[in-house]
């Protein structure tokens, strides 16, 4: 397209051949487009190109400086397939999709597109570095930037041939496999999707091989967001790659790994450390790798910030400044439960205590505390720390997990003689962590007098600041989330629009919801003779527990968070 462009311009006098051989050699320095090496030059201005364009291909042209595009439409065509064609989603009427493009000749983009939406596709002309920030502008940076456009193009050209397999079943031996990770492309595209993660607020990255394709996709804001698909013939290299960086067997490819990517980052002239943690699994296309970007900047260890209501922080601050005792916090993966118990740690880490921790893994390191790494190979697992903690002199320990019996039973002894033990547990809400402990085999009268408090959390996404306005929601819909027929007149709903602070999802980061069960006589008189989770929850509610959901509501009526973030994330 660059060089039929170029001798457009000089047919058509706009240009001279000296500039546009000026323009060449600036393009092969900078890898920048042709257009905008010319218009950087000042040579031609981004009007004069897309008017050749309009009157070559006889197909009208457009200015999108002006040009407003509805989300919606922007949803029809995802973001990768934008940058591969380099084009833009305009407007839909009836079945006919309008899409700004480069070369309306290609025919090769237009079919794919319209059997992607299934839309007849009507194609307008602009000029490349029009194209470039339209896609920024509506879809965000990550693939539009003239930096990653640059890596794909190196990429998809003779730079990444070599790396090519012979055929499907071939498998590259060590040494080209190490080679070809080592291939300049390749470790700038992988140290590209590694920044851009942390641009972009990502929590986690995945690199997933399919028969056909591979996709990256970042975890922002607990959401998942496909981001790209390099092409399929640097699979094995881009593995390869971070699997070296991660430290791991690069030719064990038929077990599951872990390691850590530990990296500096320049940013505004600040280094900034970031720590990845590597997990590989083998699936049926090859190796599938999710990296958890741990980002300390990222870290509350203020617990007034993290999202809990008055009343539950009140009752939770109360549970870990007991001197003996267990807390526990409970919830999936990714709900913050590790910030919570850092939050409580660090409120509790003076010159007075010795904390002990045991891990897997240490996600942040804390000054003052004894952290302790798991090493299941060694037989180092939390039962041996937690047995070695009890003969160390400490006041408080946190163990990562309770995930079995003999974990859960030295902690349980280890709470009973006087020691503060804080831990995790996978449950759905607080009342059903009582039947978890006594399924794993802890009798009941342990529980009833080892266990303070529980507190079950979720993470929910925050409403975008920058494009927040109230919306009207149906009485019903009102009532059928749990607000009450007394709440409906005060409660006032907010929505994100979308804008481009947010990347058009109308949310902005996170906040928790908190359901904090403090353990009282009452409650205790239940677990010991055997009452299920709806009669502790019932009795924990009657008592003042804030439930799940309630927190959830509480918050969407603050115009923090949205009902249907709540109702994804809680049951009534």
């Amino acid at each position: 397209m660059s060089s039929r462009l170029g001798e457009l311009l000089v047919k058509e006098n706009l240009i001279s051949a000296d500039q546009l051989r000026q323009a060449l050699d600036q393009q092969k320095s900078t890898g920048a487009r042709l257009g905008t090496c010319l218009m950087k030059l000042g040579f031609i201005t981004d009007d004069e190109i897309t008017g050749v364009l309009s009157r070559q291909y006889g197909v009208p042209s457009i200015n999108l400086k002006y040009y407003e595009v509805d989300a919606n439409v922007i949803k029809l065509i995802p973001q990768d397939t934008a940058v591969r064609y380099q084009i833009v989603p305009l407007s839909r009427v009836g079945s006919t999709l309008t899409i700004a493009m480069t070369d309306p000749t290609n025919v090769f983009a237009m079919d794919d597109i319209k059997f992607m939406t299934g839309f007849n596709v009507e194609p307008v002309v602009a000029s490349e570095t029009a194209i470039a920030e339209a896609i920024t502008k509506f879809y965000g940076e990550t693939q539009s930037g003239e930096e990653l456009d640059k890596v794909m193009k190196d990429l998809t050209a003779d730079d990444a041939a070599d790396l090519e397999l012979a055929s499907e079943e071939q498998e590259m031996n060590l040494a080209e496999l190490e080679k070809a990770a080592e291939e300049a492309p390749i470790i700038k595209l992988v140290n590209l999707i590694l920044t851009d993660a942390v641009k972009r607020g990502a929590s986690d990255i995945h690199v997933e091989p399919y028969e056909k394709e591979i996709r990256v996709r970042f975890r922002i804001d607990g959401i998942l967001q496909a981001v790209m698909s390099p092409p399929m013939k640097l699979r094995d290299a881009i593995i390869s790659r971070v699997k070296i960086m991660a430290k791991l067997d690069i030719s064990e490819k038929r077990l599951p790994q872990d390691g850590r990517i530990m990296i500096k980052y320049r940013k505004d002239n600040k280094i900034k450390d970031l720590d990845f943690r590597v997990s590989t699994v083998p699936t049926l296309y090859g190796e599938k790798i999710v990296m958890r970007l741990l980002d300390k900047e990222n870290l509350r260890l203020d617990m007034t910030k993290l999202g809990f209501e008055q009343e539950s922080l009140t009752k939770f601050e109360r549970a870990i400044l007991r001197p003996y005792g267990m807390v526990l916090v409970t919830g999936p993966t990714g709900s913050g439960k590790t910030n919570t118990l850092y939050s409580s740690i660090a409120r509790l880490n003076t010159a007075e205590t010795n904390i002990m921790t045991a891990e897997d893994p240490v996600e942040f390191q804390l000054g003052g505390i004894n952290q302790v790494q798991m090493k299941d190979q060694i037989g180092l697992n939390f039962a041996a720390a937690l047995r070695a903690f009890l003969r160390q002199d400490p006041n408080i320990i946190l163990v990562g997990e309770i995930r079995d019996f003999e974990t859960a039973e030295i902690a349980v002894k280890a709470a009973l003689t006087g020691h503060l033990v804080l831990s995790t547990l996978h449950t759905n809400d607080a009342p059903s962590t009582i039947s978890r402990l006594m399924n794993m085999g802890i009798e009941p009268f342990l529980v009833a007098t080892s266990v303070n408090l529980i507190c079950a959390q979720r993470l929910v996404r925050r409403i975008c600041s920058n494009c927040k306005e109230e919306l009207k929601v149906p009485e019903q819909a009102m009532l059928d989330a749990g607000y009450t027929q007394d709440e409906l007149a005060t409660t006032h709903i907010s929505i994100g629009k979308g804008c481009g602070t947010c990347n058009k999802t109308g949310y902005k980061g996170r906040v928790g919801l908190y359901e904090v069960m403090e353990i009282n006589d009452e409650l205790r008189e239940l677990i010991l003779v055997g009452a299920s989770a709806l009669e502790l929850k019932k009795k924990a509610v009657d008592n003042g527990m804030i439930s799940l959901r309630r927190s959830g509501l509480t918050k969407v009526a603050l115009g923090m968070t949205t009902i249907e973030e709540v109702v994804r994330e809680t049951v009534l």
